[in-house]
């Protein structure tokens, strides 16, 4: 049987079952989906499946590990810069600005005395928590510090000298908690 004549007898047996007009739409109808998915390829593939790619060979074997690069870091100032840095902005009004250097100086001494290791990313909650764990009697003067650096910042409250003059009493009181300095008296 040639090809021919079987093509003209199953498009008459198909024909004698389901009409050749309906068979022609449903073919152009086919078409055009597949015309606009390919069209649309790449938008109607999910995010989440993963996609194919080639793989590319690699220079080093496979048994070696991949050399670990470590991101930059920024240089680490000493607490004396943030404090610098903190007087300024204060004396600039930029008291906000000034809370937020006075707290970095006391995470920055923190950190010299091996009491806490900051983390990118953390949050002034985990850095008393993680301080207080080390060394409880931190508490009071950091938690005071960080709920005013909280409530400027996060909380988007206006800043005054107020603020900044009790942060320097609260970074006066983590230094002397620190130093092991007895309190020079009453505050007025």
């Amino acid at each position: 049987m040639s090809f021919s004549r079987w093509w003209t007898e199953t498009t008459a047996a198909l024909g004698d079952r389901v009409p050749l007009p309906l068979v022609a739409l449903l073919l152009m109808l086919a078409a055009v989906l597949v015309a606009a998915g390919w069209y649309t390829f790449p938008a109607w593939i999910p995010r989440r499946l993963p996609r194919l790619r080639r793989r590319r060979r690699k220079a080093s074997p496979p048994d070696a590990p991949a050399p670990v690069v470590p991101a930059p870091r920024a240089p680490e100032l000493p607490a004396a810069a943030y404090v610098s840095l903190a007087d300024r902005l204060a004396a600039e009004g930029r008291y906000a600005e000034a809370v937020r250097e006075r707290l970095r100086a006391m995470v920055r001494e923190l950190a010299l005395r091996r009491v806490v290791q900051p983390r990118p990313g953390m949050t002034v909650v985990e850095l008393v928590r993680a301080a207080t764990e080390s060394r409880p009697q931190v508490d009071p003067p950091l938690s005071a510090a960080g709920a005013i650096f909280s409530e400027l910042w996060y909380g988007q409250r206006p800043a005054s000298a107020e603020h900044d003059h009790r942060m320097r009493e609260h970074a006066a009181d983590l230094d002397r908690v620190l130093t092991g300095r007895p309190e020079d008296g009453p505050r007025p």
